[in-house]
């Protein structure tokens, strides 16, 4: 009676790689063991585990980032067929396959999959994207929002500077030195504070500079991409509507 043999199932990853920030891109190919519920994560790290490419090679173990798995933290951003996302949340069972992984090409590639967000950091630096903290808090408690603000508010929190709205926005590229949809949707954020509105006049200033407000070109690419269902472009709108009546007064009060 002849023996039946059981065929272990296996997912195909086609891996865009890179040894340095200055050396060329190549891709190679793994067949990682199938296991119900695998994510992306997941299959990195059995690659990571057994670092062998699908001609049976041993390599270099692929490099990536990630930290929550929960789609808190934004660190494992990265094209996946072809679409800005989150690893940890990307399920193989629900991907075409082969599973094709690309880095965030608007960020500078440091290594694989790992990308320096140095250019977004700085932009969130640049807006004072936080609320200063001057003394203010031997007050006591601060005013209270309207609850119909803290709602819109909250969404704008959810923020997590994953970086994938700017990866999709076709204005940020390294011939521009436009912003991106994120901070100018902080800007929004941080001015509706009773704290931070404080620093209101200065966000908006930042963002009437060169690569602010004015590098939207309203192609809406980043609302449809965002993990967190963020309303970006109604940011950007309300944003620039501050930014139009900011400018005005200054002309006026020139």
């Amino acid at each position: 009676m002849a023996e039946t043999m059981t065929v272990q199932k296996t997912v195909r990853f086609i891996i865009t790689r890179q040894d340095s920030p200055d050396s060329k891109p190549y891709t190679e190919t793994f067949d990682i063991p199938y296991r119900p519920n695998m994510n992306v994560i997941s299959a990195l790290m059995e690659i990571q585990r057994n670092p062998v490419n699908a001609e049976g090679k041993q390599t270099t173990p692929v490099v990536w980032e990630s930290n929550c798995l929960e789609e808190v933290c934004g660190a494992c951003s990265m094209v996946i067929n072809g679409k800005p996302r989150q690893a940890c949340t990307a399920l193989v069972d629900k991907l075409e396959q082969p599973i094709r992984l690309e880095p965030m090409r608007t960020f500078p590639v440091v290594r694989d999959l790992v990308i320096n967000r140095e250019r977004m950091f700085n932009a969130l630096k640049r807006v004072k994207a936080w609320i200063p903290i001057d003394g203010t808090y031997d007050l006591g408690p601060g005013p209270r929002m309207a609850e119909s603000k803290r709602q819109w508010a909250y969404e704008l929190s959810r923020c997590m500077t994953c970086g994938v709205c700017l990866e999709a926005c076709p204005n940020v590229n390294e011939r521009s030195s436009f912003i991106g949809p994120a901070p100018i949707s902080q800007v929004r954020l941080f001015n509706a504070h009773p704290t931070g509105e404080m620093n209101k006049e200065e966000r908006l200033e930042a963002l009437m500079e060169d690569g602010g407000i004015e590098g939207c070109g309203n192609s809406q690419n980043c609302v449809r991409v965002c993990p967190k269902g963020i309303p970006l472009t109604t940011s950007i709108a309300a944003v620039n509507r501050d930014v139009t009546k900011h400018m005005f007064k200054k002309w006026l009060n020139a």
